[in-house]
């Protein structure tokens, strides 16, 4: 199919002045004209022009969402990838620390979307972004700067993690995944989710600072296999009131995050140290 530049517009919900500005910024223009010189959109640079509005509409800024467009999406695997070599991983480690201190969200985007199409998440977390978040953690703390490093950082990783297709068939929700009331750090949720679409598993993310009452809300109405609840600090894990999630709820309750640690947790919760095990964990529970 051709199409003209205003049934494109029409098609991805935006103004043809905005189609206009991404074709002159950006290149992603049409790849065809007619005889007069009109312009005219083939589907694969529809398809570009998807991604675009994808990724701005996640809140990427428009340079670094026109870099990610022009990639092919981040697909599911359909055998297991190759793990990442020591070697592959320290230089993704380095590639990926310059491109953050420089603030290069690009650059950091394209370098996360690409380890976890060839690797998967579960490996290029454990093996980049854990060892890079560290890093720029204690670079905040020794300095006291890098604070916007940190979270330039966090954002692109977020993004890419996103961008996994999420299980297009419906089906039981297979985790349901929130943080505790007043715990702000969402980033290693989101690796979960991602490492769970891979696998074609549904799940929900509550998000941050979730109070104690709307996520006996969430359970109940929502009725997932599993709910994991992350907390980074011990005050901000005591506000989750586990008891009452179990008695409301036959999911099989999980908290992950170091705020859990030295805590004591009534018998049937589980608590996964990696991303690893909390995703061996979803899915033993799913699939048996």
């Amino acid at each position: 199919m051709i199409y003209a530049p205003r049934a494109v517009a029409a098609m991805l919900g935006i103004a043809p002045t905005t189609l206009r500005t991404w074709d002159q910024r950006y290149g992603l223009g049409p790849s065809g004209r007619t005889e007069g010189g009109h312009r005219r959109y083939q589907e694969a640079d529809v398809e570009v022009l998807r991604r675009m509005v994808m990724w701005t509409g996640q809140g990427v800024a428009p340079a670094s969402a026109a870099v990610l467009a022009r990639q092919e999406p981040v697909a599911r695997p359909d055998a297991q990838r190759a793990a990442i070599s020591d070697e592959t991983a320290r230089s993704a480690r380095r590639g990926f620390l310059t491109a953050a201190k420089r603030l290069d969200e690009s650059l950091m985007l394209e370098l996360a979307a690409g380890l976890i199409a060839e690797h998967g998440v579960v490996s290029a977390w454990e093996s980049v972004f854990v060892p890079c978040l560290v890093e720029l953690g204690h670079l905040v703390a020794e300095s006291g700067r890098g604070v916007d490093v940190e979270h330039v950082a966090s954002a692109s990783l977020q993004s890419a993690l996103r961008a996994v297709p999420r299980p297009s068939r419906p089906g039981v929700l297979s985790a349901l995944l929130s943080c505790a009331p007043d715990e702000q750090h969402v980033l290693a949720l989101e690796a979960l989710g991602g490492a769970l679409s891979e696998q074609d598993c549904s799940w929900r993310a509550l998000g941050a600072r979730v109070p104690a009452e709307a996520l006996c809300d969430a359970v109940h109405r929502l009725r997932p296999t599993v709910v994991l609840i992350w907390a980074h600090r011990a005050d901000l894990a005591q506000q989750v009131p586990l008891d009452e999630l179990g008695a409301r709820s036959s999911a099989l309750l999980a908290v992950a995050g170091p705020g859990w640690a030295g805590l004591s947790l009534p018998p049937l919760v589980r608590r996964p140290g990696t991303l690893t095990e909390a995703l061996g964990l979803v899915l033993d529970r799913v699939r048996h």
